[in-house]
Order: C-alpha cells, then structure tokens, then sequence
C-alpha cells in the first residue's frame, strides 16, 4: 500500500504521486530544443520529484540523463567534488571518463560527438564557491557549442536564482529560460488524496481537503506532512472529519519541530520588523526582488507577490507559526487576566455570550496594564519589536486567558491577509469571527469591515466582531465609531480600543 511522501523525492510505486503532465511537456521541450536552464523555488515545491519524473520521460526517448545532488559542498575541496561527479556521470551515462579538473570533464564532452545527454545538479547552491564559477563557465562555454558534442542540456535547480550571480568578464553568466514549478493547485491536492481514499477506502470530509489547500497554499511538502499526520492519527477511521483536522494544525503549531518551518524561522528573524510590518500593519509593500529583504523572504518561501503587485504571505501556515514564534513572554500575565474573570457574569439568563461585557473587561485591563509587557525586548533592554505587534498579542491573550475561564474553544483562521488578526470563538453553542487591526484610515475601517464579512460569509459564520486600536489624540470622523451592522447579511459589531499613542 503506498503513503503520503513528506521526505526526499516520490517514488512512485510507494508514494501517492501527481505527474505534473504539462509541466514535464515544457521541461521535454526545453530539452529537445538544446536549452541550458535553471528550476528553482523554495523547499518543498517538489522539484526533485518533478526531475526525476522528467528524467524517466527522456530516458524513454534515447536521452542519458544524470542527476546528481551537491547539497553538502558547500566547504568539501575541489577533489571531493571532482570524484563525486566523475562517479555519477560514469553510473549514469554508462562512460568511463576520467579527468581531474572540471574544465578538462568537458573538454571531453567537446569530444563526444554521439549520443544525446542531460546533466541535472541539485542543490546547485550547495556547490563550494571557490570553484563555482568555474563549474559555471565551463556550462556555459558548453552551451555555446551544444549542436556539436553531447550535453544537449544542463539544468540546475535549486532554492535561489543563479541567472547572473557569476561574472566573467563584466558578462554576467546567464542561462536563458528558467522552468517554474508551482505549488500544486486545488485540484492536483484533492487528486492525490483520492488515490488515498480509492486504495484504503478511507475518505476525507470535503471541508478537511479544502483546509489542507487553504493553509499548505498547496505546497506539495505541507500537504502530504498534514494528510500522513491524519492517516497516522486516525488509522481506523473510516472519514477523517473536520475535529481531526484541528488536532492535526494544532499539532503542527504546536508540538511538530519542521525542518523546513525552522529555516522560515530563521530567515524571519533576520528581517523581523519588516515580517512584523507585514502581520500586524497594513502597509502595502511593493514586491521588488532587488531588495535584499523581500529576495531573502521570498527565496525562501515566506513572501510572494499578490495580484495587486504587493507583498503578502505565502504559505498561511509559516504565517500562523511565525505568529506564535514572536510572540512575548509575558511574565503571568494570564493568570494576572484571569484572577479578574468571573464566568456567569459573561453570559445571559439563556446562555449567550455577553459580548460587549467581554470587551469592556478588555478595555478596562488595556487602562490598568498598557502594552509594554507585550513588546519583546533584546539584550541591551531595547524594545526590538513593533507597537503593532503589542497591540495584537495583547488583545489574544486576554481572549485566550478569557476563554478558559469560561470554557470556550479558541483558534486562529487560516487568513493570508495582512496586517490582522483573526481568531475563531467557539463558545455556548455559538461560533464566531473576532477580527483585530490598528486603525490607519477611515477608508480602512470601512474597507475592514466589508473584508470581515465577506470572510464570515465565507466561512458560515453569521457574527463578525471588529477590534480597532485607535489612537486617542485623532478626531475621527462620524463613521468610526462603536456599532453593530448588517453587512452583506452578517452581524458585524465594531469596537474601538483607545490608547494614547504620543503618551507611548
């Protein structure tokens, strides 16, 4: 019986597996059109899968292919490299070269007239610098005399873009096309979870595959991580139902320690202001890839470019753990929370919610606490976080520590927008949005509320509940104000949370 992958590339009699039909037909092509070309994307997007996959298909049609993976040159001396490579062109291209410099590897190739081959580096950066760019030019002095040797094509994948990054010269090394592999889209993730429930006939409910998409962003790594976590969890079940999938995120932003989450975490904290920028404001940033921050984020998978040309997450997934990763030691404030909560005085004679008591209790705490205790400071004692950032953590844990008190379930949505927050109530048999933005506009406020609704209308939700921090020293206009509406046939209730923000 075959499994979800969640390590190294498909194969396919023991890994459920998408064939990525067109995408092999472009590679095919490139191929037969004697182009030199790179693939790179972030981890976890299924480039080895993808080149293996093309592999087979050229093997097919008389190609020789060699693949071969320098993930860990990065400090090996120019002998190691040499003989890995000589050993695995040999095993694949069935030769018998021998050489001991990398120009000389293909001044041989000049002299092999028969035959058609490929070479695929992996990890390509992972190459030692000291003889990188030799390797390069030495593709590239290759490609200009393809149509008379064998290397019909080199192709180099790896995590970031190599077109330019050497220079010769003051020409840049640059090979032409680079062959983009894409996240699976929403059909190709419910594709391979069908194989799962054709062969075990245990079935997925319809809203856990549409979760799966929403917060992998269907990144191949992530969906596969999250559906063997829910075969693994429930091996007997004949439906895997929404309740499971819950525990599943949570363990994941929990408890799972991810390699690749790790490497997101890292690069995040190099660039924590401007990632902080991106979840607690909402700054529209241009999406320039020269600029160091957003090449480095992007690169690496945290940060794209929406439709609009603007920065915004990738994968909602590192969003919600990068969330909880910067989040503030808080010193007990919890318990400081909930030594003021007495339960029945937050719900009615029939049992609601009393949801303007919830927030006036908030206000009250914001008067006597203030935000700081909410902001993360480094060695020297500087605040090295956002305002933003103490705003937003400090109203999710008073609602965190409020919700154990009164015995109601909590969780953040899988929302890619920016600069807000969104958290799920679930309590006395009712479900709602609670939504948490710093004001900037009245444009803003009202467009806010418009994106709330549509987002509970999207979800099932018939209550929406919309915390603004608002500066006091502003005089605002008559619709910035505190006031339950009907929009769009959902229940939003704003509320305006005041702090002095000259004072802070």
């Amino acid at each position: 019986m075959r499994e979800f992958n969640t390590s190294g590339p498909n194969i396919q009699k023991q890994h459920y597996t998408i064939e990525r039909s067109n995408l092999i037909d472009k590679g095919i092509s490139f191929v037969k059109k004697e182009r030199y070309f790179t693939i790179w994307a972030p981890r976890q997007t299924g480039k080895s899968t993808y080149f293996r996959q093309l592999a087979e298909k050229l093997e097919k049609i008389d190609y020789k292919v060699a693949y071969i993976n320098f993930e860990n040159y990065k400090t090996e001396k120019i002998q190691t490299f040499i003989s890995s490579f000589k050993r695995n062109i040999n095993e694949f291209w069935n030769t018998n070269y021998n050489f001991e410099t990398i120009p000389e590897f293909f001044e041989l190739i000049q002299t092999q007239k028969q035959g058609k081959c490929v070479l695929i580096i992996d990890e390509v950066e992972g190459i030692n610098q000291e003889y990188f760019g030799t390797f390069l030019h030495s593709i590239r002095n290759a490609y200009h005399s393809r149509e008379k040797h064998c290397l019909k094509s080199v192709i180099l994948v790896g995590v970031s873009n190599i077109v330019g990054v050497v220079n010769d010269n003051a020409s840049p090394f640059n090979i032409a096309d680079n062959l983009n592999i894409p996240y699976f889209t929403n059909d190709e993730v419910f594709e391979l979870l069908i194989q799962h429930e054709k062969e075990t006939e245990q079935l997925f409910k319809k809203k856990v595959k549409h979760k799966i998409c929403q917060i992998t962003a269907n990144q191949p790594g992530l969906v596969n991580g999250f559906a063997k976590k829910l075969i693994d969890n429930n091996p007997n079940k004949k439906e895997i139902t929404y309740n499971d999938y819950l525990k599943v995120e949570d363990w994941y932003l929990t408890e799972t320690i991810d390699k690749n989450f790790a490497n997101i975490l890292n690069k995040a904290k190099q660039e924590r202001n401007f990632v902080e920028r991106l979840l607690f404001t909402d700054d529209e940033i241009p999406f320039e890839i020269d600029r160091e921050s957003i090449k480095l984020l992007h690169t690496n998978g945290l940060i794209k470019k929406d439709k609009y040309g603007y920065v915004t997450f990738w994968v909602p997934f590192y969003k919600k753990r990068l969330y909880k990763a910067f989040y503030p030691y808080t010193n007990g404030e919890k318990k400081h929370i909930s030594r003021t909560i007495f339960a029945k005085e937050y719900f009615t004679e029939k049992g609601d919610l009393k949801i303007k008591k919830l927030i006036d209790t908030y206000k009250d705490y914001v008067k006597r606490r203030g935000f700081k205790v909410f902001m993360t400071k480094d060695d020297k004692g500087d605040y090295k976080s956002l305002k933003e950032s103490a705003l937003i953590y400090s109203f999710e844990t008073y609602i965190t520590a409020t919700m154990r008190e009164l015995k109601g379930k909590i969780y953040r949505e899988a929302d890619t927008g920016l600069g807000k927050s969104d958290i799920i109530i679930n309590i006395a048999n009712e479900e709602f949005l609670i939504e948490t933005k710093v004001y900037y506009s009245p444009g803003r406020f009202e467009e806010g509320k418009e994106q709330l609704a549509y987002y509970c209308k999207s979800l099932g939700l018939k209550k929406g509940i919309y915390i603004v921090f608002s500066p006091e020293n502003i005089k605002y206009p008559e619709n910035v104000k505190e006031q339950t509406e009907n929009i769009n046939e959902v229940e939003i209730t704003s509320y305006l949370i005041k702090y002095d923000e000259i004072k802070w």
